[in-house]
């Protein structure tokens, strides 16, 4: 295998532990398991981890450097993701009463579609994404060892295999707990307020970091 041994084990462990603390991708899951049930947290998941793939791919590619030597384009897409994310929120905590399903909504919870698309925005407008990818990830990357882009693969695979054991575990957990507070209108109301307060405080989050 073109990657030191002991380096992958380090790496490993290292990522283990970001990823079981909470972060804004887990809490984005978390809103749409609650939201949307089961499927909508495994598939907000899906979405996390192919922002994830994309930015290990563009680092792998050599690309990194670019965004990070152009801040105003990087801010700009920081920006227009947390805006997203508090209009998703808004717009969770002002939906209709009339029981009328909205763009947002398929019966009583996110679409998949949806929670998929929102996961992928919600991690690609994350600045500790490429963060960890530009830092992180190349710190564990020795090019005596083998080709780089082969190195990075097995090192985003153990990302992605993590990142969807932790946040698909939350994503079906918060699932199975907002299928039974569904159960009621007034309780379905309470989880719109609390899903959409967790989409505009995580945008908020987004729109601060430096």
């Amino acid at each position: 295998m073109p990657i030191d041994q002991h380096l992958l084990v380090v790496f490993t462990l290292t990522t283990i532990v970001a990823m079981i603390t909470p972060g804004p991708d887990m809490l984005f899951v978390l809103g749409c398991g609650l939201r949307g049930g089961a499927r909508a947290g495994l598939l907000a998941t899906a979405g996390v981890i192919t922002g994830d793939a994309i930015y290990i791919a563009v680092a792998a590619g050599g690309l990194a450097a670019l965004l990070t030597a152009a801040p105003v384009a990087f801010t700009v897409v920081r920006i227009v993701g947390a805006a997203y994310l508090i209009y998703l929120g808004v717009q969770l905590i002002r939906r209709r009463k009339d029981g009328q399903a909205d763009e947002l909504v398929t019966g009583n919870g996110l679409s998949g579609r949806r929670a998929y698309a929102n996961g992928l925005v919600s991690t690609m407008a994350n600045p500790q994404t490429i963060t960890f990818t530009v830092a992180f990830l190349p710190q564990f990357v020795d090019p005596g060892l083998g080709p780089v882009w082969i190195q990075f693969a097995i090192l985003g695979a153990v990302v992605i295999v993590l990142e969807f054991v932790a946040d698909g575990t939350v994503g079906v957990l918060a699932g199975r707990i907002g299928g039974w507070l569904r159960g009621s209108k007034k309780m379905r109301r309470r989880v719109d307020a609390a899903t959409g307060s967790i989409f505009i405080g995580l945008g908020v989050a987004l729109a601060a970091e430096n």
